[in-house]
């Protein structure tokens, strides 16, 4: 059978083996896990049967640890002895109690496991706990038990945004003003509103898996099934997504199926006393650039654990869908690191780890089996080919890629090139390559770019100026290139360097800090862990000015029918620093010059006509001069190649984009 992945890319052919070896990798581990005629959906339970369950006469915990000799559960309820209630061993592994009546554990209740392990006894947190709090005086952590009234969900109509996404980047804790942990409650309530009315359809939540450092950024996860409590409970989690549906807002979970915390008290590192348990030992088993453990996707339980886990957050939580963190460092056995994927050889070799890949494309499937509307995100920087295509084509089955080259394309322009060098040929380049039939996420700065040890955008643009010349009433030069060009950057990436849009929150209106999580070496200061929405807000500064620009070109450009046109180039001049191209109707003109602005420049149009200016980053309202009428209609006519052009003022360092009025 001939995949249509090669009809897309004939490139591939000569891996046509490879490819098909995937196919059949799949459906070898689709049948072994489900059989001919099963189903992943119903497969994928294992939160269903695992962990704490009330029935009428009491309570079952039941718990997979297959290399224990013993498990116990102790707790709150029997005055946290230890051995008082010893599990039964049930087969396969599994280990299972009964407590005898409704009341024998409680919403609230503190428990943990006991594994005997080598004659030793292990303190561990249940696999399969939806609630772990951590003690403020010893800093050891405890599941606790939920028991609250099933909540009333009112999300039954909403429909998922799956075309056109403008992904809203955020972290719940530090998404308040505030010095200090920010809470779902807070977010729902002050947060919510400004994302809806800045036009994003699409909110992508960062660091809910629960994990015990938090300066962690949420990427080592502890407790898979549950929800961080630094920010409060689950019903106010599930109120804030319940909310963000009411708005018309996706909602995505930043999931990291990739690796683990290596910690086994708090995380399920050796729960049963083994690695092997949930991943590879060895070396093979060890991220060594990020000190963590890493999961064996070839083991069934293993599968079945994470599996469940998607499940899970998408009927618990009503999530929409996944951005699945580090996939590069999944398909890879070393991880993506050190290597320059410029050619398809690359992708295809020893290197390629095959059963991850495997577990991605099965993943995938579940996702589309509970929710069909669902979506899925890959951060993926190497480009393995297929990974945004069917998997019925031979691919992965992601719809979206981030599209990792983008801010590290303007983050090497700005940091290496000055002004009158930036190369426009490079910047059309990187914004408009695509492997054939793939979706991509187009992006200037991501919460990466923003962690401590690098500066966001503004701030490479601004620096210091940042601090003293924000206010309207300054006219440094510095701030207004700053100003300038973060607009120019945002427009030209949303409008041409994907399917889809994202932003990480703060980034629309220019924050001024860097993200510096509470440490020792900060004095455990949440000064740089916050956002400073009042810097928006107040109307003396610049700030708003920029997210009234972000606002904008959301409304304008963050459509189903803009993303699933492609840009067209029509025209670019090296030389003045000019970019022209067509997508969706529109017509857009970048002029990146530091300081030539054209009095009468010929611009090339897609069609004859009569145009209007819609919208130009010189408009007062962003803090530009107001240079460029947007009530005067120009006429492109025929040159004598019959190109049809019109001309008009181009000023440095401004964009605009323009529309073909209807004919009468």
């Amino acid at each position: 059978m001939k995949y249509k992945i090669f009809k897309r890319d004939p490139a591939l052919l000569p891996y046509e083996n490879d490819i098909i070896q995937r196919m059949k990798n799949y459906h070898r581990k689709k049948t072994e896990l489900i059989g001919e005629d099963g189903s992943l959906c119903d497969f994928a339970n294992g939160h269903e049967y695992f962990g704490f369950h009330k029935t009428e006469n009491g309570w079952f915990y039941r718990e997979w640890a297959p290399a224990a000799e013993e498990v116990y559960l102790t707790g709150d309820m029997v005055d946290w002895r230890w051995l008082d209630l010893r599990l039964t061993p049930i087969g396969n592994g599994v280990f299972e109690i009964f407590l005898e009546g409704k009341d024998a554990l409680w919403d609230g209740c503190l428990v943990k496991t006991i594994v005997k392990h080598g004659g030793k006894l292990l303190e561990r947190i249940p696999l399969y706990a939806k609630r772990v709090v951590q003690d403020r005086d010893t800093a050891l952590w405890s599941a606790v038990i939920v028991d609250e009234l099933e909540y009333e969900w009112q999300d039954g109509e909403f429909v998922p945004t799956r075309s056109g996404l403008c992904i809203y980047e955020c972290h719940i804790g530090m998404a308040q003003d505030k010095e200090g942990i920010g809470t779902y409650r807070e977010f729902r309530e002050n947060i919510l509103p400004r994302i809806k009315s800045l036009g994003y359809n699409t909110l992508q939540i960062m660091a809910i898996m629960e994990h015990p450092y938090y300066g962690s950024f949420g990427y080592q996860v502890s407790s898979f099934f549950a929800a961080s409590s630094r920010y409060g409970t689950p019903r106010e989690l599930k109120e804030l997504i319940d909310a963000a549906h009411s708005m018309g807002l996706t909602v995505l979970l930043d999931l990291v199926h990739s690796h683990a915390v290596k910690n086994t008290t708090d995380g399920i590192n050796e729960f049963d006393g083994t690695t092997y348990q949930f991943f590879h030992e060895g070396a093979r088993g060890e991220h060594s650039a990020w000190g963590t453990k890493l999961f064996n996707y070839e083991k069934n339980e293993v599968i079945h654990f994470l599996l469940s886990n998607l499940k899970f957050w998408m009927t618990e939580y009503h999530f929409d869908g996944f951005r699945f963190d580090g996939v590069t460092s999944m398909i890879y056995h070393n991880h993506g690191l050190g290597v320059s994927f410029t050619d398809y050889s690359k992708y295809f070799s020893l290197n390629t780890d095959t059963e991850a890949i495997t577990y991605l494309q099965l993943a995938n499937e579940l996702i589309r089996e509970v929710n069909p509307r669902a979506v899925t995100v890959a951060e993926d920087m190497s480009g393995m080919p297929g990974m945004c295509l069917p998997i019925s084509e031979g691919g992965i089955g992601f719809d979206y890629r981030l599209a990792m080259g983008e801010p590290d394309m303007w983050i090497k322009t700005v940091k290496e090139y000055p002004d009158d060098k930036w190369d426009m040929w490079r910047i059309w380049g990187e914004l408009t390559s695509r492997r054939p039939g793939e979706k991509y996420i187009g992006y200037v700065e991501s919460h990466d770019q923003a962690l401590v040890g690098d500066k966001t955008m503004i701030f490479r643009l601004c620096d210091s100026k940042m601090y003293t010349d924000m206010s309207k009433q300054s006219n440094d030069v510095t701030v207004e290139r700053g100003i300038a060009l973060h607009k120019m950057m945002r427009l030209v990436t949303m409008t041409a360097g994907g399917e889809g849009y994202l932003n990480f929150m703060g980034n629309e209106f220019g924050h001024p800090e860097w993200i510096d999580f509470p440490r020792e070496g900060n004095g455990w200061s949440y000064f740089y862990c916050r956002r400073q929405w009042h810097l928006a807000d107040d109307d003396a500064l610049r700030y708003g000015e920029l997210e009234e620009f972000d606002r904008a070109m959301i409304k304008h450009f963050g459509t189903k029918k803009f993303f699933s046109a492609k840009p067209e180039s029509l025209f670019i001049d090296q030389g003045c620093q000019v970019l022209i191209y067509e997508r969706a109707g529109y017509v857009f003109a970048f002029n990146f010059s530091p300081n030539k602005s054209y009095e009468s420049y010929w611009l090339t149009m897609a069609e004859e006509g009569k145009y209007k200016v819609l919208l130009s980053s010189d408009e007062k309202r962003f803090g530009g001069k107001e240079r460029i009428s947007k009530t005067y209609v120009y006429t492109a006519s025929p040159d004598v190649n019959g190109t049809p052009k019109l001309q008009i003022y181009l000023p440095a360092r401004t964009a605009l984009c323009l529309k073909k009025l209807k004919d009468k």
